[in-house]
C-alpha cells in the first residue's frame, strides 16, 4: 500500500495542473464544520494545531466563520472571526477572506470531493494551501493522493504543516 502511494505520488508529481478554482461550489453544501488537517501556515495560524472552521452563511451573501485552535503546547481553544465573501461570476468557486476589515485575501477552492467530505483552499500565486475536512483525519492513501496533485498544481507541498488532530 505505501509502494503504491510512493509511486502514484512520483508519477502525479511529474505531471502538470492548472492552478485554478473547481467550476461551482454550492453555498449551502459548504456550510457547517471543516477541519483543518494540514496547511502552509499564515500570519494567522503559525504554531497552531486542532484549527477547526465554523462557516455559516448569512443572508447578506457571505460566510460568518469562527475558527477555533489550539496555540503551541497551550490546551486552551482560542477562536477568531472573519468572512468569507464569495467572488461574483465564479460559481462560488473563488472567495475572498476577511481577517481585518477592509482587507481581503484570495480563497480559492482548487479541489472539493463530490460529496463535500473535503476540500483544498488554494490561492493565485501559491501562497496559501488548506486541506480540510468534515471529519479529523483523511485515510492516509487519500491524502497523499491530494498532496500529490498540490504538487502537481505547483504549489510547495513540503511546507505543508499537520494541524494535529486527535483521530
Amino acid at each position: 500500500m505505501k509502494l503504491t502511494s510512493i509511486i502514484l505520488f512520483a508519477l502525479l508529481s511529474s505531471w502538470s495542473l492548472p492552478n485554478k478554482p473547481v467550476e461551482r461550489v454550492d453555498i449551502k453544501q459548504y456550510a457547517g464544520v471543516w477541519y483543518s488537517l494540514y496547511s502552509i501556515p499564515t500570519i494567522f495560524d503559525k504554531n497552531t494545531r486542532e484549527t477547526t472552521g465554523f462557516y455559516t452563511w448569512n443572508p447578506k451573501g457571505y460566510y460568518d466563520v469562527v475558527t477555533s485552535y489550539k496555540k503551541g503546547n497551550d490546551e486552551d481553544i482560542h477562536s477568531v472571526k472573519s468572512k468569507v465573501f464569495q467572488v461574483a461570476g465564479t460559481n462560488n468557486a473563488q472567495m475572498e477572506a476577511q481577517f481585518l476589515w477592509p482587507y481581503k485575501v484570495d480563497y480559492w477552492v482548487i479541489e472539493l470531493a463530490d460529496d463535500y467530505s473535503y476540500v483544498v483552499v488554494g490561492h493565485p500565486e501559491y501562497k496559501y494551501l488548506f486541506i480540510m475536512s468534515r471529519r479529523k483525519a483523511l485515510p492516509p492513501k487519500q491524502l497523499d493522493e491530494i498532496m500529490a496533485r498540490c504538487k502537481a498544481r505547483g504549489y510547495p507541498v513540503e511546507k505543508l504543516v499537520s494541524q494535529q488532530h486527535d483521530k
